[in-house]
């Protein structure tokens, strides 16, 4: 494994980093595909990656939607580990700005996947988004939806529409090209935890994150949001254990910690519990709620095969909380 490289994209995200940092400890060298320099030292400063510089290098790739852009920055690569995505945020065109680059982007690096016969798997990070049912009912990362159509009421929806537009393109290519490498796809729920990459109060509380801050800040969702979590040790650790080749392509991994959900207005206890003085402080102010939607997304297929048994809430929110209370200390 020592020798064995990967090339992963979306480094400096929340589920990026932490899954560069689990490629480098579990041995591979990893060359990272980022935007811009700045996006390079961001990554080198940061006290996890300090122990591995050795085996880390960068390739700057602007703009991931153009075709072949990948070309060079596979050559010579055995895994590819395909985070970069655009998120869900607010949008003047959801089209341009989010359905599309998450299409584009995918079949830009698999063509050129094609190109490097190197290659023995590629790992893409999808979403629980890709799969999920308009309808109320247990699901797993092997259902299939057809493609969504616009107009989408708000920015979710559409980012949804992005994830599965992206998978079921996904999935033809690999029907049409019948590709030398296999395709592994992730699909998390909302992903709680530590961002070590954030490191003020607004960063921290951004991305999934942000949902599980809603009753912690004080403040009211009652419209709600899906209730379905994982901890982003388990996806970094998902992405990874995926490229063992004793683990069957061409498959998907769904991450969620339980099927029946979790209460997202549980963060207050869990906090009041486990960080008493900062509660008393006023770093959590409480008293917010978010009302708890089902999504019954069943991923026991990912611990079956994996050996992983995934963080609970619990251990999701204290990852997150304490975390934020040391950036809050510095701020």
């Amino acid at each position: 494994m020592a020798t064995e490289l990967i090339l992963l994209t979306g480094g400096t995200g929340h589920v990026g980093y932490r899954t560069l940092i689990e490629a480098l400890s579990k041995g591979y060298r990893v060359r990272a595909a980022v935007r811009s320099e700045s996006k390079v030292a961001e990554i080198k400063a940061a006290k996890s990656t300090q122990q591995y510089l050795d085996k880390l290098s960068f390739v700057i790739v602007p703009n991931i939607e153009k075709d072949s852009v990948f070309d060079e920055a596979v050559k010579g690569v055995d895994y590819i580990v395909h985070i970069a995505s655009p998120l869900a945020r607010p949008s003047d065109d959801d089209e341009a700005n989010i359905i599309q680059p998450a299409i584009r982007g995918t079949l830009s690096i698999l063509r050129s996947a094609l190109k490097e016969p190197s290659i023995k798997r590629v790992v893409i990070t999808s979403s629980v988004a890709a799969v999920s049912p308009p309808e109320p009912r247990v699901y797993t990362a092997d259902n299939v939806e057809p493609d969504p159509r616009g107009p989408y009421p708000h920015t979710f929806a559409a980012y949804a529409a992005s994830k599965k537009l992206a998978y079921n393109r996904t999935r033809d290519f690999i029907a049409q090209e019948n590709p030398h490498f296999r395709v592994i796809n992730v699909m998390p729920t909302f992903v709680i935890g530590k961002n070590e990459l954030a490191t003020t109060p607004a960063a921290v509380n951004s991305g999934s994150n942000a949902l599980a801050f809603t009753p912690l800040l004080g403040m009211h969702n009652l419209n709600g949001m899906p209730a379905a979590t994982c901890h982003v040790d388990d996806v970094a650790y998902v992405h990874i254990a995926s490229l063992d080749p004793k683990i069957q392509g061409n498959q998907n991994f769904g991450v969620n910690y339980d099927v029946n959900g979790i209460k997202w207005d549980d963060t207050i206890d869990i906090v009041k519990n486990h960080f008493p003085t900062a509660v008393e402080k006023g770093v959590f102010p409480l008293g917010g709620s978010q009302t708890s939607l089902p999504m019954p997304f069943d991923a026991s297929k990912t611990e079956n095969i994996l050996g992983i048994k995934f963080k609970d809430f619990e251990e999701q929110v204290v990852s997150l909380a304490g975390h934020y209370i040391e950036v809050v200390a510095k701020a």
